[in-house]
């Protein structure tokens, strides 16, 4: 728990010397605008609730495998990476409090795509289950920080994380159901999509902005939090496989 909150602390200040690393939340309002334009040229108010939480669920994932990579990469390159491995603490908690601290901080793109929606276009959502939205919420965090842990882990292994970053956003944006809801996807990938947390919370989440009460709401907050879990376990494990190999082989850090 110790060396979790030394994570979070040192990603906070991190945060606010590099604000490169808020990029996600710079796109988020302008996302939210293309997609809304889109709804509403296709008068379809009915979409209106996929198009404001879209722009969301994609900067908190964006966010989390960016900073997910970056932080191994720049661990690497300054030559610390090897003394944060070496160190008595395990290296697990403190990149858990890192990934955290990250997805707790792209939860303000919901705020964004929400007061573009309501002052550029005079959309205004309406809670219908307000306790069901906040607890999906928490629960695709912890989700989320979770398998941002995976991402981190195989992260190691890579010379660069920036070229699985670029290829593992879009897949699961799909696979998700961020913006198209799984039903609609083809039917070969429904299957898939069910063990992406995302398609879980996307749909609880929509669902929660409706006047009727969502389906089985306990049990879709229980699954999403069973496979939140179910990636931290891995990434644990992940990570100290992939530890045990470097060291063998000596491939912590790469030459030139």
């Amino acid at each position: 728990m110790h060396a979790a909150l030394n994570g979070a602390v040192f990603q906070l200040r991190l945060l606010r010397r590099s604000p490169g690393d808020l990029m996600a939340l710079a796109t988020t309002p302008l996302m939210t605008v293309i997609f809304l334009a889109i709804v509403h040229h296709g008068a379809r108010p009915d979409l209106e609730a996929n198009a404001v939480l879209a722009p969301a669920l994609i900067a908190l994932w964006g966010m989390s495998l960016l900073i997910a990579g970056d932080m191994i990469d720049v661990e690497r390159e300054n030559g610390t990476l090897e003394a944060l491995i070496a160190a008595p603490t395990s290296l697990w908690p403190l990149l858990t409090g890192r990934i955290a601290v990250v997805t707790s901080v792209s939860l303000l793109g919901l705020a964004e795509s929400w007061c573009v929606a309501k002052f550029a276009f005079g959309v205004t959502l309406t809670l219908g289950s307000p306790t069901v939205f906040v607890f999906a919420l928490i629960a695709t965090v912890f989700a989320m920080s979770g398998w941002a842990g995976v991402m981190s882990s195989l992260f190691v292994l890579s010379r660069s994380a920036r070229i699985f970053q670029n290829s593992l956003s879009f897949p699961f944006y799909i696979l998700g159901g961020v913006l198209v809801p799984v039903a609609l996807l083809p039917g070969f990938l429904q299957p898939l999509s069910h063990a992406v947390f995302l398609s879980w919370s996307s749909d609880l989440l929509r669902e929660s902005l409706l006047s009727e009460a969502p389906r089985a709401p306990l049990l879709r907050i229980l699954v999403i939090v069973l496979l939140g879990a179910a990636g931290g376990l891995l990434g644990r494990g992940l990570l100290a496989v992939v530890l045990n190999r470097a060291r063998t082989t000596g491939t912590i850090s790469f030459g030139s």
